[in-house]
């Protein structure tokens, strides 16, 4: 199932399931009155704690009324406990940076005051000079995780979204690590819901594509990836605790901007979309301040 967050018609935040093709949905009073099950307040409680999978069995009686294009879809989960992300965790993309690949997760954390909404304009300060985008593909955990094996690792997962890491890359290149270049408040569009896994038989294998102006930069699969989301979890969990909500990106492939022999960075206007098959397009213009 797809769950979105969302402001109602009265501007009071809620959460609302979406309907298969992505395009209507229904919201939370509505699934307590058509269903007669009570529904929790917080989209947390619905997702984590059993409420999903009781809604899931009245799934039939469920009345997709209102128009996904019509509502103000919000970031899809509320102060994550993490939000970890990989570096150069796809073949092409660590080839096109001259890098060798490791064998173990390269991580960095991300805040959560840069999370924004799947069609949020993405603020920029007007100091920065080479902005970049990446497109990723985020998990969602569901439950905590400690030291499991790759076996294991997808029995704690709940669910995926796409995730924009954008990227302040004359930062980045200053400092030498990456959490201010690519923390900065509104850097991390992502959305446009979550979508459980059971809808997503096979997260190694789907399409990742990015677009800035309608010109195609990014156009790769998760089959790229170096650490697959199985070895990502495990090789986590060996030195933290995964907690339910804890969002992980799991890194972008090749084409951004600064692999370019003549890098084309982001500018100010610029309207960049990202979509992820299965998951979904998240779209948002670039505003320097």
């Amino acid at each position: 199932m797809k769950i979105a967050r969302i402001n109602d018609s009265k501007f009071q935040e809620t959460y609302a399931l979406v309907s298969d093709d992505g395009k209507r949905l229904v919201t939370r009073q509505e699934i307590q009155e058509q269903t007669g099950i009570p529904v929790p307040p917080s989209i947390k409680d619905f997702m984590f704690n059993g409420w999903l999978d009781e809604v899931r069995k009245s799934k039939d009686r469920l009345t997709f009324k209102h128009k996904v294009e019509e509502a103000d879809l919000l970031v899809p989960i509320p102060n994550p406990p993490k939000i970890v992300c990989l570096a150069f965790n796809y073949y092409d993309h660590a080839r096109d940076a001259g890098l060798t690949p490791s064998d173990e997760p390269v991580i960095f954390l991300k805040p959560r005051t840069a999370l924004n909404k799947p069609y949020g304009e993405v603020h920029c300060p007007s100091f920065v000079t080479r902005l970049d985008y990446e497109a990723e593909l985020a998990v969602i955990i569901g439950k905590q995780a400690k030291k499991l094996s790759e076996e294991e690792a997808l029995d704690c997962v709940f669910g995926y979204m796409i995730f924009h890491d954008v990227s302040a890359r004359d930062i980045q290149f200053k400092d030498k690590q990456f959490t201010r270049g690519k923390g900065i408040d509104t850097f991390a569009p992502c959305g446009p819901w979550i979508t459980t896994k059971d809808e997503v038989p096979d997260p190694q294998n789907l399409m990742i594509t990015t677009k800035v102006n309608s010109e195609t930069r990014q156009n790769s699969s998760s089959s790229n990836m170096v650490l697959s989301i199985r070895r990502i979890i495990s090789g986590l969990t060996r030195t933290m605790t995964l907690e339910p909500g804890d969002i992980i990106s799991t890194g972008t492939p090749a084409g951004v901007a600064m692999s370019m022999k003549e890098p084309r960075y982001l500018k100010n206007g610029d309207v960049v979309e990202i979509a992820i098959e299965r998951l979904g397009t998240i779209r948002h213009k670039i505003l320097f301040q």
